[in-house]
């Protein structure tokens, strides 16, 4: 290989960042360098190659043809060298995945079944990073997230973990200490329990039962989803519950489905990647995660 035919590194990456932003300044903004040394070092590049990447205006960057061509194999050449480099490396530290999730799904879907990962794949070591935003794989250093949404995020590759279901749960004793039998029909005689988050399940869950006349926005509020379903545990009322952040709650018998109805839920978890990337330790969380979906269905008690 004639190593004099391969550009800086640097330019390289300055040609990227603008391109990805068709702007200089906002390209620097990405690298932490100025303006001017981005403008050089694509400049420099475009010396060296003896082609325009882009095409200037007063206030304007376009790509070229010719810079749209060198900017797919560009970045399929870095993404190797990234994962070249990341394999390599790898071998001199601690083999540690960083998985990202929602406070409420790692607590209560993820973390029962933790160990029966570790116990398949104990030279791994895993940090569950909760957060309750959409991460920045780069950023943030994450190798995979599980989100939860409709599945469309840029640049990312995303697999269909678990739909959910919404419908009421409650504590076991509920109906029996308010001396009311759990009918529908006899809701507005409960508290509903809210999560600050999704205000509007009551009001849809109502309406696909068919039941009037009950305020779907009276109630106790909470701020997180754990809480609202303590509080349910605790009789305090009923809380509209999502799967699968409640079937540990409901094969244990901690909660209850007091009625029939269930909401499909319009958005799902997912399991999702950098576009780009192979990772072989995510692909290995990847495939035990799908498992462990597949062989747990959840189902409405």
């Amino acid at each position: 290989m004639n190593y004099r035919k391969i550009p800086p590194l640097r330019a390289l990456r300055a040609f990227v960042a603008s391109a990805k932003h068709l702007s200089f300044t906002r390209a620097a903004e990405d690298l932490y360098v100025t303006q001017a040394a981005v403008s050089l070092q694509v400049k420099q590049l475009e010396e060296f190659l003896e082609i325009p990447l882009f095409t200037r205006g007063s206030r304007s960057l376009t790509l070229t043809e010719q810079g749209k061509v060198y900017l797919q194999d560009v970045i399929l050449a870095l993404k190797e060298l990234a994962t070249a480099t990341e394999r390599v490396t790898r071998r001199n530290r601690n083999v540690e995945l960083v998985v990202s999730t929602l406070t409420s799904f790692a607590e209560r879907w993820l973390i029962p079944k933790l160990s029966n990962f570790q116990k398949a794949h104990s030279g791994m070591d895993i940090r569950i990073a909760a957060s309750e935003w959409v991460v920045d794989f780069d950023r943030d250093g994450v190798d995979l997230a599980i989100r939860y949404g409709r599945g469309e995020w840029p640049e990312t590759n995303s697999t269909l973990l678990i739909r959910e279901d919404i419908f009421p749960v409650c504590s076991p004793d509920l109906c029996k200490k308010s001396g009311l039998p759990c009918l529908a029909e006899n809701l507005a005689k409960f508290t509903l329990l809210h999560d600050d988050y999704a205000r509007e399940d009551w009001l849809l869950w109502l309406k696909a039962a068919g039941v009037e006349d009950v305020d779907s926005q009276r109630g106790l509020s909470f701020s997180h989803s754990s809480m609202m379903l303590e509080a349910a545990a605790q009789g305090m009322g009923l809380a509209l519950g999502h799967t699968p952040l409640i079937q540990e709650d409901l094969e244990s018998g901690r909660l209850v489905k007091p009625f029939e109805t269930s909401l499909q839920g319009e958005m799902a978890y997912y399991i999702v990647t950098p576009m780009g990337t192979d990772n072989d330790l995510a692909n290995v969380f990847r495939d035990w995660l799908l498992e462990e979906a597949r062989q747990n269905p959840l189902r409405n008690h």
